[in-house]
């Protein structure tokens, strides 16, 4: 009997390099992928998470080698065979799906261990996933289960201390290129929210000024206003670089928009001032050409693990602490999820033995034409008992724990359905 269970792939910034992210297919937003979803046969339920650092599909079906190529496809779509595609993409299911999406949770697998963003992210992802309705009773249990897992690291251990974002961890970068930035002149390129998040970081560090430069125009404004900045449009792009000294990109735009060729007369104006690109978009914004010009420092996400390190002996203490609390709940779903496996193989074992018990009680209860109602209660009675009596064993021997995991259990179950004859489960 074939068994559906949680099946997750995905790439991440640990697994796949950059480049081979911006690979991915999907188009901009969560509608019209998670539509796409959806619509793969053997998908039951489905969610998507997609942020600058992973995207990762979370669905219920069958495992097996046919569904995986579709979720592959619907990723990478022709940009990637599907063996190219098998050296980046990590594929978990069962227990280890669930215990990857609680380590993601908990930020225990972001690039900043401890960061709060993730989990922001998640319930945006998961919001959107209802709203199509493609989230169902599994899925919905499942990941509300992951929201309470990270309140719980958050409330039990000082995971997130000493952790930074992504965006505060951009910060860091430039810090130590110029050391104090009081004095520094910085443009975002993007109005989104990683902009908004180093736009605090930066202020809260002194920078002289802010100017939000994005294709939206009153959205710049919008932004620029919260830190009495400027706004400024996409075609004043090369005239702001003049003025400014840090540069952190963070659009969604599909290709890069700015080039080497373009900010090379830029560097002349300047007098080869130093100029700082911190380019944290996925696809990148950035030519990566520009660390070849004089005086220009460009660092890409990836880059970011190197700021990271700070602070790791005590994250990593904490983290101890959170992947021990990760198991722990990981194995209390399991137990949930097996119950819930289990509940329709036992009320068919209790059906049947009480249709088996009324049947051959009603043969005998019609022979026997002088007995009164005390007597046929009695009688129904201990009919209910031996019921019972010889249900025990086996049970007993679906609920019992063993080391075998969930696959076991599925197992046991089978071996039940057929010893009762209770055939195979997937009777309408």
């Amino acid at each position: 009997m074939a068994s559906e269970s949680f099946i997750l792939l995905g790439v991440n910034h640990k697994t796949t390099p950059v480049e081979i992210r911006e690979k991915i297919a999907l188009s901009s937003g969560y509608e019209e992928p998670l539509q796409m979803l959806k619509n793969i046969p053997g998908c039951k339920e489905c969610y998507l998470l997609s942020t600058c650092n992973r995207v990762e599909v979370l669905v219920v079906g069958v495992p097996g080698a046919e569904l995986e190529e579709k979720l592959i496809a619907f990723l990478f779509g022709d940009n990637l065979s599907a063996d190219e595609c098998r050296k980046y993409i990590y594929n978990y299911t069962g227990r280890d799906a669930v215990n990857h999406l609680f380590n993601v949770s908990a930020s225990l697998d972001s690039l900043v261990v401890g960061e709060a963003q993730i989990l922001g992210q998640l319930k945006e992802a998961y919001r959107y996933a209802a709203e199509y309705h493609c989230a169902g009773p599994l899925l919905n249990r499942l990941l509300h289960k992951s929201f309470s897992v990270a309140k719980r690291i958050r409330t039990e251990t000082g995971i997130g201390s000493s952790a930074v974002s992504i965006s505060s961890a951009a910060v860091e970068l430039a810090r130590k290129i110029f050391g104090d930035l009081s004095d520094k002149h910085v443009l975002l390129l993007g109005a989104g929210e990683m902009a908004e998040l180093a736009a605090q970081h930066l202020v809260g560090q002194g920078a002289v000024s802010v100017t939000v430069a994005n294709r939206t125009f009153s959205r710049a404004v919008d932004l620029a206003q919260k830190f009495n900045g400027k706004a400024a449009s996409f075609d004043e792009l090369l005239v702001q670089l003049e003025k400014a000294d840090i540069i952190i990109s963070s659009t969604g735009a599909p290709n890069i928009i700015l080039h080497k060729e373009e900010v090379k007369p830029v560097m002349k104006t300047r007098r080869n001032k130093p100029l700082f690109f911190i380019d944290i978009a996925v696809p990148r914004d950035l030519d990566p050409h520009l660390n070849d010009l004089e005086n220009i420092y460009l660092y890409d996400i990836d880059d970011l693990s190197q700021v990271v390190e700070m602070n790791r002996t005590e994250r990593d203490k904490e983290a101890l602490k959170a992947t021990r609390i990760v198991d722990e709940e990981t194995l209390k779903f399991e137990r949930w999820y097996e119950g819930m496996s289990l509940t329709p193989t036992i009320q068919e074992l209790h059906k049947k033995a009480d249709a088996i018990c009324r049947q051959e009680l009603e043969k005998s209860l019609s022979r026997l034409t002088s007995i009164s109602e005390k007597e046929r209660k009695s009688l129904e009675k201990m009919a209910g008992a031996i019921a019972s009596k010889i249900l025990y064993d086996p049970l007993q021997y679906l609920k019992s724990e063993d080391c075998g995991g969930r696959d076991n259990s599925q197992l046991k179950v089978e071996n039940i359905r057929t010893i009762f004859g209770l055939g195979d489960g997937t009777e309408k």
